[in-house]
């Protein structure tokens, strides 16, 4: 069942309303700040997940908060469905554009507000990138820990849509535990300050709510976050494992042990593959997979991790041990987990990277069940993870110019995240659900549970307008897309679905 894209009105109706909203928007906006015709609004169509896509009726580029809040106040009245963009790297669909709507897009706030060294806080704009923030205060010593592999492209503001993490979430949190506060609007226009320069704000902790809520619930801004000290030294181990379950069971022998790495990685054989290709990481090309290792801190604390985390990984039968011997090496390393995404996209026409999370335990088992799901539809997949926190980025490669493999991609997917929760996990851990996922949240929770997150939607945008359609399903959309699933006989777990 194809996620659904905004019904467009007819071409005379869709003329009219571009009209009625571009002459509203033009008293607030600067003529080189609005765009609505179609070679202009296209690079808009889609984020990073690009099976989907969609031209919106018009594309706003304010540049000062003045705009955003009169854009914002202009929609409302207007009732016009409004879609916040930043660098446009998401990949759930969570950006894809309204067809009778407008894409706010927020790229030129761009600026670092303010560095506190004592306080160890950078206050920024929402589009700044997430690397520039660490580029930023490296010479204080300083840096920002959520490292999402597109972060030398990825802005802040979609880090707080999406709670991003990255290869050092392990150790270091996500964006929700180095973020303390976030400035913005809702869709009305409203400014809303969530969060404190202080260790504690009174009242209810919104901050966490909107964190994650993938702008559906207010326009961020402008963002306060947490900076920690570079650590004084850095080290990878790469462990090769000639079986896949040998690999999975020793994540969790690792954190059985009480260590915390502080990054923590998995890639199957087809995925490091295809990145040696593309980077030359020094990657075991004979082994089922392989695990990034990391420690930091002092020299004396990584020495001894170091050697327990050696020791572990040969008892759980690594086949090959490789230690990093500088900083240069480190980061040929981590090349091959940073780049493979990119080095996917050299391989094949088109993927779509699934986002669920299971427990530790069971990573052995899932990428087992994935090996079976290839056959079945008859499609690669490689798989490249967070094996410490146990989020999956299986990418299943397809050419989207093919209706049947975009079909079969998607029952791919689709099985891949249902085979998830069964096994205790959830759909998404950091890509966020947009689009993509929305037949699988109908999986996840039952009615009940979506109409209490529509209910927290509804107590911020009343109306509906920001970025509707997305990340929770509709009563009805669950209803068909059970009854789709027993049709095809696509029900694995009946058990889990609570149409």
């Amino acid at each position: 069942m194809t996620p659904p894209l905004p019904q467009e009105a007819s071409l005379p109706q869709r003329a009219d309303r571009q009209a009625q909203i571009v002459k509203e928007l033009q008293a607030h906006l600067p003529a080189h700040a609005l765009l609505w015709n179609s070679e202009d609004t296209t690079p808009y169509e889609c984020d990073g997940l690009t099976a989907y896509r969609q031209r919106p009726l018009v594309v706003a580029l304010p540049e000062t908060e003045a705009q955003v809040q009169a854009v914002l106040r202009t929609c409302h009245r207007m009732n016009v469905p409004v879609v916040a963009r930043g660098a446009g790297t998401g990949l759930s669909g969570g950006a894809l554009p309204h067809a009778m709507g407008v894409t706010l897009s927020l790229a030129k706030f761009n600026k670092i507000l303010k560095i506190d060294k004592k306080a160890r806080t950078a206050t920024v704009q929402c589009g700044v990138r997430n690397l520039a923030i660490s580029e930023a205060v490296a010479g204080l010593g300083l840096y920002y820990a959520p490292d999402p592999s597109s972060q030398i492209a990825c802005t802040i503001g979609g880090n707080v849509a999406e709670n991003s993490g990255g290869v050092h979430c392990l150790k270091y949190g996500l964006t929700l535990h180095n973020i303390i506060k976030v400035k913005g609007f809702t869709m009305d226009g409203e400014e809303v300050t969530l969060g404190s320069d202080a260790l504690d704000t009174p009242g209810l902790d919104l901050l966490g709510v909107v964190i994650g809520s993938e702008g559906m619930l207010a326009v961020t801004l402008e963002v306060t976050v947490k900076l920690i000290p570079k650590p004084q030294l850095a080290r990878c181990i790469m462990a090769s494992f000639d079986d896949m379950r040998k690999a999975g069971d020793a994540v969790a022998s690792l954190i059985g042990a009480g260590i915390i790495p502080a990054g923590l990685e998995m890639m199957d054989k087809p995925m490091t593959a295809a990145v040696e290709d593309f980077v030359h990481a020094g990657y075991d090309l004979n082994a089922q997979a392989i695990l990034l290792c990391e420690s930091d801190g002092t020299p004396e604390e990584v020495e001894e991790d170091i050697g327990r985390m050696s020791a572990v990984l040969r008892r759980a039968g690594a086949t090959a041990i490789a230690v990093s011997k500088d900083e240069a090496e480190r980061l040929r390393f981590w090349s091959g987990r940073k780049n493979a995404f990119p080095a996917s996209g050299r391989i094949s026409p088109d993927y779509m990277c699934m986002d669920s999370t299971i427990p530790r335990k069971r990573l052995a088992d899932l990428l087992l069940a994935i090996q079976d799901m290839e056959k079945k539809y008859q499609l690669r997949c490689a798989n490249v993870f967070h094996a410490g926190d146990g989020n999956l980025h299986p990418l299943i490669l397809f050419d989207a110019n093919d209706p049947d493999q975009l079909h079969r991609c998607e029952l791919f997917g689709a099985e891949i995240l249902e085979t998830s929760v069964a096994m205790g996990g959830t759909v998404t851990g950091e890509h966020g659900v947009g689009i993509e996922k929305l037949n699988s949240m109908c999986v996840q929770f039952s009615a009940s549970e979506n109409e209490q997150m529509f209910g927290i939607k509804r107590a911020f945008d009343p109306l509906g307008l920001l970025n509707p359609g997305k990340v929770i399903p509709t009563l009805q959309r669950c209803a068909e897309y059970g009854k789709m699933l027993v049709r095809g006989g696509q029900l694995k777990h009946p058990d889990l679905p609570r149409f």
